[in-house]
């Protein structure tokens, strides 16, 4: 009995001489787990590339045991962008490659998932640094952004005891326009008014006979004092402030200063040139708080 080679038209004595000389020969070469014998070297190495059963380093000539070891080996040993399956020759095509295709920061280096993450990690104090003091009394803190500057102020735990609701005042007499603010859910703060607002509280009587529950949105609580800083929260407020439409914005409301400031600061809407006049009013608030009353 022989044995016949086809594609170098040889017969061989015995399997085993045939075994040999597939071995042997540059014209097999031979995927042992697949079972499949290709005319040249590059076409296997194309194979191994290629499937899914192999995790093959072509710039290594080397087989891993899953896809895990071989993202590592190509993340230490070669410029491997993983989001998109490539090597570069050098850090500096990688970094290129980034800059070019994905939300990158050039200065760190690194990935992110969207740009909303990449824009909030630029502005972050690592690269914008903290620029905008507080103007409330026997306070020295710095901000990154106004955005950030008006929530310390509406948390109440400034030094000067500013409030939300005081913050809520100066923009009802600062925004006479009501370019950013609802004229009829600003009542409460309008000039002649009481320049009050009314404080919701709950006493003991909240008791359920298992939490303390809030009589507005029955969410429930352990503690009194837990459910009376969910009261003192803009929880139940009305959105008194609007990304304004006259300026390009999208007309969102917002219960807060500080997140109308935040949506305009992160560019979420197709509000970017009122994103200029929003930092204006800022400015001008910030500056401005002692003679407007606060």
């Amino acid at each position: 009995m022989s044995y016949y080679c086809d594609r170098c038209v040889r017969f061989f004595v015995s399997e085993r001489a045939l075994e040999q000389h597939q071995d042997d020969s540059g014209t097999h070469n031979i995927c042992d787990d697949c079972d499949k014998d290709f005319t040249t070297y590059e076409k296997l190495k194309q194979h191994w590339i290629g499937s899914h059963r192999h995790h093959f380093c072509q710039y290594c000539d080397e087989h891993f045991d899953n896809e895990d070891e071989l993202e590592e080996h190509e993340e230490a040993e070669h410029y491997y962008c993983a989001p998109c399956g490539r090597s570069f020759n050098s850090a500096l095509g990688l970094h290129e490659h980034n800059r070019q295709s994905h939300h990158y920061c050039t200065d760190c280096r690194r990935l992110f998932q969207n740009e909303n993450n990449l824009q909030h990690h630029l502005r972050s104090t690592l690269h914008a640094g903290a620029h905008v003091p507080c103007p409330g009394k026997k306070c020295k803190k710095m901000f990154v952004s106004g955005a950030a500057l008006i929530l310390h102020l509406e948390s109440g735990t400034c030094p000067s005891r500013i409030t939300r609701e005081q913050v809520n005042r100066v923009v009802a007499k600062y925004d006479k326009g009501n370019v950013i603010t609802n004229p009829a859910r600003m009542l409460a703060y309008r000039e002649g008014g009481s320049g009050q607002t009314i404080a919701t509280w709950a006493t003991g009587r909240a008791w359920n006979g298992l939490r303390y529950e809030c009589f507005l949105c029955h969410r429930e609580y352990r503690t009194l004092e837990a459910l009376n800083q969910h009261l003192a929260s803009p929880a139940h407020e009305k959105k008194m402030y609007r990304c304004p439409r006259g300026y390009s914005g999208c007309g969102a409301e917002f219960k807060t200063l500080s997140a109308l400031c935040q949506h305009v600061e992160s560019e979420q809407c197709s509000i970017r040139r009122f994103n200029t006049k929003v930092q204006d009013y800022l400015g001008d608030l910030t500056s401005n708080m002692k003679r407007l009353g606060i």
